[in-house]
């Protein structure tokens, strides 16, 4: 079920966004974008209206924020919690294009698109903020700086796309689920959600398998290897990396 709420309590990513923006860093999931368009939802124009209007969400884990049959006339924007974006053979198999975590756009095909081309879905219970798409693309057009922010986005996004291509095709199954777990790690870092190398870690080994492009038994052999070599450690809900250097010696393997 969707609770709607009003917009002046502040969000998990709202409160964080300052020292987001300049925490650096070239990523699919650059939030300087998000926290823009936050900033600009704040202000008002001479009539007091909002520049940008948006509603707000919280929805339970297993929801749909996007089906890609769906039209929509908003652009989502994740405040807290995780989803993934995937999309859905006719045969019920799925692979996962992304994790998506506070300050990520939903799907960036919104912001000029009806459609997201692929299904959204919260992993844990999610808030999220959805933006008026004709206003959105009204802002962009208006203050160029956004839009520069916004194809820098879309390009990351693309070279993300390419990387899921070498995984899949190319890169072994080790360095597939190091390369996840290192990418997760660092995103986390930058929102402030890992302290002393442990954070929270919410997915199950199907959605790592269907990231990854294996089966769950594959991923939960590897994953018993990077814990019997003491690079990770894992209990309930939370990951710990123990060897970053290990680990990321086995992601950057050619």
């Amino acid at each position: 079920m969707i609770k709607t709420s009003s917009l002046r309590a502040e969000t998990n990513f709202d409160s964080t966004a300052i020292n987001l923006q300049m925490s650096g860093g070239s990523s699919a999931h650059d939030l300087s974008l998000s926290h823009a368009v936050l900033e600009l939802s704040r202000k008002r124009s001479e009539h007091d209206t909002p520049l940008l209007s948006s509603t707000e969400h919280t929805i339970t884990a297993q929801a749909n924020i996007c089906h890609p049959t769906t039209w929509y006339d908003v652009v989502p924007i994740i405040t807290s919690g995780w989803a993934m974006s995937s999309v859905i053979l006719s045969n019920g198999r799925q692979q996962i294009l992304s994790f998506l975590l506070p300050g990520d756009i939903a799907s960036t095909a919104l912001v000029y698109t009806p459609t997201s081309s692929r299904l959204v879905q919260a992993i844990t219970k999610v808030t999220y903020r959805s933006f008026n798409r004709s206003e959105l693309k009204m802002a962009l057009s208006k203050h160029p700086e956004l839009l520069d922010k916004f194809v820098k986005v879309w390009i990351d996004e693309r070279m993300e796309a390419d990387q899921l291509i070498v995984d899949l095709g190319r890169r072994t199954a080790e360095e597939r689920l190091a390369r996840l777990i290192l990418n997760l790690m660092k995103r986390l870092a930058k929102l402030g959600m890992v302290k002393d190398q442990t954070t929270d870690f919410p997915l199950r080994q199907h959605q790592i398998a269907d990231a990854a492009g294996l089966t769950s038994v594959h991923v939960s052999r590897i994953l018993m290897t990077f814990r019997r070599k003491g690079l990770i450690a894992i209990d309930g809900r939370s990951l710990t990396i123990r060897n970053p250097d290990e680990l990321n010696r086995i992601a950057t393997l050619k």
